[in-house]
Parts: structure tokens; C-alpha cells; sequence
């Protein structure tokens, strides 16, 4: 593989990307998705790809109001992908926080040195994985996955990327709700979390499964059972009596 190369300091490549939106074809400059403007690019091997799928793309959705409450103006998701496969990801995604950038020629991932052959793949040439903080075109940080086999995933990660431009930011709670539909409890420990502001994943589980996934995961076979970033909260006066704290 080509030796891959720190590009902080240097400008972005000057590109024009062919997008479509709506039924009609619009080409962007670099220019435009640049100039005088911070922005956060994440660049990943492929739509629809286990990895950029699961964890690369949704975090940095997910992480977007703490990226532009540190003055970031744009999250720029780039791929070796033509325009329509980008905007049908999008919609999977609800990236709705995201730009999607269709670099389907290669132009832009091969002007940052990032282009990869993963014909072993049955994929061409592809991005190698990174994440930059760009300023008025220029780069002013990289973090480049490490040249190892495989599709290695440790730096070009939203979290690295955003305690990079504001270690103190306030990320998002992690919320899920294990539910039971037609449930009152159920129903009022969401309320309250609404009342709150959070947003959190409802789970509701069928009456087959319920009493085995709830003991196994909180030791209680009753639902609601509500966890909070990894620690269990519980039932629906627990979450009453946590936010009262």
C-alpha cells in the first residue's frame, strides 16, 4: 500500500463534486464547502458498509449539535460513492446533520493522498479512513486510521475528533427505554424523559422475550426498565425520583 500522508497545513484539494438533488444535477466546489468555514470532514471506505454504517456515520450525526455548538459550521461525510448511492444512504441514516459528498471519480480522496486499491474487495479504488478539521480550506488537524490489514477503526472516530476541538463539549446522554406496549409505566417514563429533553431508543420487547431480556440486563422482569450512558435507572418512578435529584 502507498505510503498514506499527513496533509495538516496544506489546503484541500481544489474539486467539483456532481451531486443531484431532487431531479436535478448540481455541481459544488470545494470552494463553497470550504471557504471561510470550519468544518469537520470524515472520509470512510464505502456506503452501505458494515463499519460506515454502524458506528462511523451515526456517531457524527449523532454528535453534530456538540461539533457546531464548538463552532464547527459543517460535518462533510465523503465517500468514493456516485451521488445517487450517497443520497439513498443518507436517507437510511437520517443523516440529516450531515453533508453527503459523492466523490465519485476519486478526485478529491486521491488529491488528499487517501486513495486505496481494494479490488481484493470487488470494491476498486476506495478512501482509506480519516477524519480532518479544515479551516478556510486549510487542514488544520488529521487523524488517519493506521495502515494495518483489514479495515482498522480507532482515531477517525467522531468522539477523538471532537475532544480534539473542544474536550470539554457536552455530548449527548445515551438513553434506551425497554418497554412493554400498552404499558402505563412505559408510557410515563417517556413522558418524563420528554419533559426533560432527552431523546432516547424505545424498546419495546414481545411477551415472549420481555421477562428473559429484562432479567438478564437489569435483573427485574418488569418494564419499563430505562438505562442512562451504561448504568441502569430502572422503572418509571425510579426515572421520577432520578431527575428530582
Amino acid at each position: 500500500m502507498t505510503q498514506l500522508q499527513n496533509r495538516e497545513g496544506q489546503r484541500v484539494p481544489n474539486v467539483t463534486f456532481h451531486t443531484r438533488v431532487g431531479n436535478e444535477w448540481k455541481d459544488v466546489t470545494t470552494g463553497e464547502l470550504f471557504k471561510s468555514k470550519t468544518v469537520v470532514v470524515f472520509s470512510l471506505p464505502g456506503a452501505f458498509t458494515p463499519t460506515c454504517s454502524s458506528t462511523h456515520l451515526p456517531r457524527y450525526n449523532e454528535l453534530a449539535p456538540a461539533f457546531f455548538e464548538s463552532g464547527v459550521d459543517s460535518i462533510l461525510c465523503v465517500s468514493v460513492n456516485d451521488t445517487f448511492v450517497m443520497n439513498e444512504w443518507a436517507k437510511d441514516q437520517e443523516a440529516q446533520n450531515l453533508v453527503m459528498v459523492p466523490d465519485g471519480n476519486g478526485d478529491f480522496t486521491e488529491g488528499m493522498g487517501m486513495l486505496v486499491d481494494k479490488t481484493d474487495l470487488g470494491f476498486g479504488r476506495r478512501s482509506w479512513r480519516y477524519s480532518m478539521l479544515v479551516k478556510d480550506g486549510v487542514i488544520e488537524k488529521m487523524f488517519i486510521e493506521p495502515q494495518e490489514p483489514g479495515d482498522p477503526f480507532k482515531v477517525s472516530d467522531a468522539d477523538t475528533l471532537l475532544d480534539y476541538i473542544n474536550k470539554d463539549a457536552k455530548k449527548p446522554d445515551q438513553i434506551v427505554v425497554f418497554s412493554k406496549i400498552g404499558c402505563q409505566h412505559c408510557a410515563r417514563a417517556k413522558a418524563i424523559l420528554d419533559e426533560q429533553g432527552l431523546a432516547y431508543v424505545d424498546v419495546p420487547l414481545d411477551n415472549k422475550i420481555r421477562g428473559k431480556v429484562l432479567g438478564a440486563v437489569s435483573g427485574t422482569m418488569t418494564a419499563p426498565q430505562v438505562f442512562i450512558n451504561g448504568r441502569l435507572i430502572g422503572s418509571a418512578d425510579d426515572v421520577e425520583t432520578y431527575f428530582k435529584k
